[in-house]
């Protein structure tokens, strides 16, 4: 009860807590530094990859970084009309009448229900879509499927897998900003053909031809002035000498439909989500079909009376663009970080394994330990811990002079004390192994009476004679060290 216990100098103790913080940010540290990277990373990249549903988004009157203006311009200046057109249905018509290039720069903003009427162009329009989504691909359909997506657009050459491009009038550029998403072809589908490294696909269908870009940075104001972007993005719409510019400034709404009795164009759904042209003479241009199989149900107005607003009622949702916002391996690496954050809450809460002793930092004296700990348990109330703490440690003291083992029966231990100090066995049993007790004044009373028994049966060195002789005059007697 009295030894010191001894460890370290007190001048290296003095930084012992600060050295345990220190420790801490070498872990801290790095991983918030890596949390700002991130992060400044991602918010980069939201402000340089706009969303098709941005105002102004490659929008031939839009001056702003992600507007089109440049581009109007450029075609204007070579000579190539430009037409703007806000409503999908007006801009297929607009297609219709000369060789013309129809533009859509946003093809997520199509309705489901206009999608299909893009398979009736006629055979003189060409028709680029800009980083289409799959439902697009499918409906109309193109035969072709997402491949990999990057992180960035990458600037490609025209024949970068090895084979010239078959567009005469991209195949000798140089490099274009073309390479985000790639595409492949879809399974049972007919050859598309490829250039810039797939990020560029061209289907010669009849009766119209498209084309598919797989990112919007030739076509920007920010971008058009990098690479061969600008004679990339003239020279792919230039070509007709007219250009039909779909500016869908949101989500298209529900298209209009028509009767067609009074000689107008006349838009009627049908199966799949898609929508067919008739004209006057019914069917697609040039009379095929049925007379009356482009003639839209009279009782679908214009002013959406009747059940016509029933017909995107049946349209799939479109996707949720979170998902499609990020590339796969993002978020594969945010569930890695998650795993690893639990892993480290969970190391950090638990300790597995025994606890292992270490040397105190500081020297701490043997009275302030044990009033420290004889606090600690007054504040707790534990009378019956203390009184067995007191116990254990009269017994370490008591069974090596009694040469006893640790693992003496009780009434052993009871007798050989009794036969050293002249009391009854039963009494010293209850001393030595008696019950709790249930005041602070018999804990007290059980520590001096502990004492007195120890200094009898075990007297250390340093006490000095037993407790028959007398007094010492500076200690009180039953006085602990």
């Amino acid at each position: 009860m009295s030894a010191q216990v001894t460890a370290a100098p007190p001048a290296s103790g003095v930084g012992a807590a600060p050295r345990r913080r220190r420790r801490r940010h070498r872990l801290l540290i790095p991983l918030g530094l890596a949390a700002a990277l991130l992060t400044t990373t991602l918010v980069t990249h939201a402000v340089d990859q706009p969303d098709a549903d941005d105002h102004g988004f490659l929008s031939p009157v839009a001056t702003g970084d992600d507007g089109g203006s440049r581009l109007a311009e450029a075609l204007r200046e070579r000579g190539v009309t430009v037409r703007r057109e806000t409503d999908t249905l007006a801009a297929l018509l607009a297609a219709r009448d000369s060789p013309a290039t129809l533009f859509v720069p946003a093809p997520a903003l199509l309705h489901p229900d206009t999608v299909g009427a893009l398979r009736s162009l006629p055979s003189a329009t060409r028709l680029v879509l800009v980083d289409p989504p799959r439902r697009v691909l499918d409906a109309v359909p193109l035969g072709i499927e997402p491949a990999d997506r990057r992180w960035a657009a990458q600037a490609v050459e025209p024949d970068a897998r090895g084979l010239p491009c078959p567009m005469p009038e991209l195949r000798e550029l140089g490099p274009v900003a073309v390479g985000l998403q790639r595409y492949a072809v879809s399974p049972g589908a007919s050859a598309p053909q490829f250039c810039f490294d797939g990020g560029l696909a061209r289907l010669l269908r009849i009766p119209e031809s498209v084309v598919v870009v797989g990112a919007s940075d030739p076509f920007r104001n920010d971008r058009i002035d990098e690479w061969d972007n600008l004679a990339f993005a003239t020279a792919l719409l230039g070509g007709a000498g007219r250009v039909v510019w779909l500016d869908l400034d949101g989500p298209a709404p529900p298209p209009t439909f028509g009767s067609g009795d009074s000689g107008s164009p006349a838009w009627s759904p049908t199966p799949g989500g898609s929508t067919e042209y008739g004209g006057p003479g019914g069917g697609r241009p040039g009379g095929e079909g049925d007379g009356d199989a482009g003639r839209g149900d009279p009782g679908r107005g214009s002013d959406g009376d009747g059940d016509g607003d029933d017909s995107s009622a049946g349209g799939s949702d479109p996707p949720n663009p979170l998902w499609s916002a990020f590339p796969g391996w993002f978020w594969a690496l945010l569930v890695q970080l998650a795993v690893a954050a639990l892993l480290a809450a969970a190391w950090r809460a638990r300790r597995l394994g025994p606890p292992t002793p270490e040397p105190l930092p500081v020297t701490v004296r043997s009275a302030e330990t044990v009033l420290g700990r004889a606090r600690l348990y007054e504040k707790a109330g534990a009378r019956d811990v203390a009184a067995r703490t007191l116990r254990t440690a009269a017994l370490d003291r008591l069974l090596p002079r009694l040469n006893l083992p640790p693992t003496a029966p009780t009434a052993e231990v009871a007798a050989a004390v009794a036969a050293r100090t002249g009391d009854g066995p039963g009494r010293a049993e209850e001393l030595l192994y008696g019950g709790a007790p249930d005041t602070d004044q018999d804990l007290l009373e059980l520590a001096r009476a502990l004492d007195r028994l120890t200094r009898t049966v075990a007297p250390h060195p340093a006490d000095g004679p037993p407790p028959t002789a007398a007094p010492h005059p500076h200690r009180p007697e039953g006085d602990a060290r």
